[in-house]
């Protein structure tokens, strides 16, 4: 075979790639053997399709005949689509990491036939530039140590080999630290910028996770400080080019430490968590920026994230047209004509607010943002730019469109899903809860195959196993569903994923959760790591899901694996904390939750609800089936005052306050730091 074999894909980013004159392979046994028949190493090039380097090396070598025509002779060339096939990206990335090279996408690995890596990178030009040899040149190089020098080849799949196995097994079990919270949270503030907000320097990602834990630290600890640290970051980002300012969301990240210029693809998990963020700061501050961002970002994903069936699309490229933000840049001079119908000097005001210039912010144009003017104005103000951003939202519709990348992953679903389902709840946004429970029903009715989740969806098509992360986000996304809606049906799919993702991807000799399933397709490494990605860990995840489900149900099962995860981990703390945040915040959760039980029924019991799904405090459990609650919780027995039909119980460790019927007692409760 020589032709390219990718146009049978569903894939958008592998058909992207269908007509190179690369002879791509999809992942799989048929290319693996393809190798070893003609004793070729294996070229993997894995991205994904809204990633703006994967496009460039894509235009300059892969549709290049003289340099397809070299990866041709000398190769077998695979291309993977990291978002489909998360499993085979985690492993091939490790091993980038674990030669000491900075990882990103695209990501160019070499492997033997049997698909043990020994050699890779990421970006590489056609022709030797910023340090970096031309790309025909590299592979003309490794294809020769691959025959000529086999000692090397050997020595270096194998150490990599032994790096992964070693990230793999059980560490030393442990116990976290008593303070360890507390510590992580005031070396983390200490972290932030003080000037731009987030951690570090250029580039500078959003880190939902770490902002989630110092908020957290706030609302345990009534450090102000923490909030700050929160709220400055936050501000920032949302009044930075990274935003949307006209269709609302958020960028991946920013090539700059002032939150200015974007890497344009807007992914669907970073506006999850984005959502989810904005909710908690809306919910625990008066500040009105907070509110409008959250409603922005959320229409923005109904707009243009739901696809057919009602689930949420992955992601929205970064280029347009071939130019990298092309579709939301402005001149002074676009601006200008489109703001005609207002007067001259209220398009001059809009112009200082939104850092409109003649020369631009970048590349000679003009992102939008507010960093030099970040405090809202007043009222009027701030309804005549929403005008003027609402002229400029449609005189931008009718520009190409960078692309939609629309298939279905059920772990970024998952995450988006719980977003909603508590944001709508909280901000009497029933619409939001409608959507979340519209693409919840379609994971669970048609992402299933013989029983078992399946990760991703496009074209008619469901394909693999799902991985650990996507029952993690599957089980959060139906406990979140379950208390802001109160259904139990979705309680009890809760139980059932949670039970199945322990019978396939449970490590039963060093406990927590392995990426893939026992039964999923063999690789050359089964992964198992706590630490945080682009996306929270399965396991830091799983932490938060069986605390919650032990306080819902009482069943002591979900709590010794949650503390077995918790053990299993302990040690990676000491040496690393950065990104074990989602495990930091599943940690606070099982030690800190703060119940809500809610006894009796009608509109008493519907406004207790109503109320504490209002609270600010991201460990809030509420459960309305108090008569059902075992004899080891503290509110079992609680009942309704007699001159009342419902009452809250707001309860912490072993411990419950007196009942409460006045929903503003409950409110006051609960919207301080406890």
């Amino acid at each position: 075979m020589s032709q390219n074999l990718l146009c049978e894909e569903t894939s958008p980013y592998l058909l992207q790639h269908k007509d190179n004159p690369v002879h791509w392979r999809p992942w799989g046994p048929d290319a693996l053997m393809e190798a070893k028949v003609a004793n070729k190493p294996i070229l993997l090039s894995v991205g994904y399709a809204a990633c703006h380097w994967c496009h460039v090396m894509a235009h300059e070598s892969f549709e290049d005949d003289e340099v397809a025509a070299v990866m041709n002779e000398l190769f077998v060339n695979i291309k993977v689509d990291r978002e489909e096939r998360p499993d085979i990206d985690t492993i091939y990335m490790s091993a980038l990491h674990a030669m000491g090279e900075q990882g990103g996408w695209p990501l160019t690995m070499f492997l033997t036939p049997e698909g043990e890596p020994f050699w890779g990178g990421t970006y590489f030009p056609k022709t030797a530039a910023y340090g970096r040899p031309g790309f025909a040149d590299v592979c003309r190089e490794i294809a020769r140590i691959y025959h000529d020098e086999s000692d090397k080849v050997a020595t270096n799949k194998d150490a990599i080999r032994k790096a992964l196995q070693d990230q793999a097994k059980a560490g030393a079990q442990g116990e976290p630290a008593p303070d360890v919270l507390d510590t992580v949270a005031d070396r983390l503030a200490g972290h932030i910028d003080p000037e731009h907000g987030g951690v570090g320097g250029a580039p500078k990602f959003p880190q939902p996770f770490l902002l989630e834990l110092l908020w957290r630290a706030w609302l345990r600890t009534g450090d102000d400080r923490h909030r700050d640290a929160v709220t400055h970051t936050l501000t920032r980002m949302v009044q930075g080019g990274i935003y949307d300012h006209l269709g609302g969301g958020i960028a991946r990240y920013s090539v700059d430490e002032r939150w200015l210029v974007p890497h344009f693809e807007k992914m669907l998990y970073d506006n999850a968590r984005l959502i989810e963020l904005l909710n908690l700061v809306t919910l625990g501050t008066d500040d009105p920026l907070f509110p409008e961002r959250l409603h922005e970002t959320v229409n923005w994903v109904l707009r243009e994230m739901v696809t057919p069936e009602g689930a949420f699309g992955a992601s929205l490229d970064a280029d347009s047209e071939g130019e990298e933000g092309k579709f939301y840049v402005w001149t002074e001079a676009e601006i200008d004509t489109s703001l005609s119908a207002f007067s001259s000097a209220d398009v001059a005001r809009f112009k200082q607010a939104y850092d409109v210039t003649a020369a631009g912010n970048f590349e000679g144009h003009t992102i939008l943002n507010r960093l030099d003017q970040p405090d809202q104005l007043d009222r009027d103000t701030e309804a005549l730019f929403a005008r003027m951003r609402e002229v400029l939202f449609e005189t931008r519709a009718p520009r190409i469109r960078p692309a939609w990348d629309d298939k279905v992953l059920t772990d970024w679903n998952g995450q988006m899903i719980a977003a909603l389902a508590r944001a709508g709840a909280a901000q009497n946004e029933p619409t939001w809860v409608e959507a979340a429970t519209r693409a919840f029903n379609f994971i669970r009715t048609q992402m299933i195959i013989n029983g078992r989740l399946h990760h991703a969806f496009r074209a008619g098509r469901v394909q693999h196993l799902a991985m650990a992360d996507g029952y993690a986000n599957m089980i959060r996304a139906a406990l979140a569903l379950h208390e802001t809606t109160g259904e139990p049906a979705f309680l009890s799919q809760a139980e059932a994923w949670a039970e199945e993702v322990h019978a396939h991807y449970w490590d039963v000799e060093g406990a927590g959760f392995f990426f893939t399933a026992d039964d999923a397709e063999a690789l050359v490494v089964r992964t198992r790591s706590v630490t945080d990605d682009a996306t929270p860990s399965a396991n830091g995840t799983m932490i938060e899901n069986l605390a919650r489900l032990w306080f819902l149900t009482g069943k002591e099962t979900y709590r010794g694996r949650a503390n077995k995860i918790i053990r299993t981990f302990a040690g990676e703390l000491s040496r690393n904390f950065f990104p074990m945040c989602t495990y930091l915040n599943g940690l606070d959760t099982l030690l800190n939750a703060v119940q809500v039980v809610i006894a009796g029924d009608g509109h008493p019991a519907d406004e207790l609800r109503r109320i504490a799904l209002t609270s600010p405090l991201p460990s809030l459990v509420l459960n309305m089936a108090s008569a059902d609650l075992p004899i080891s919780h503290p509110a079992h027995g609680k009942t309704v005052p007699d001159d009342a039909r419902a009452a809250a119980y707001v309860c912490q460790g072993t411990t419950c306050s007196l009942p409460l019927t006045d929903p503003d007692a409950l409110h006051s409760m609960l919207a301080r730091p406890l």
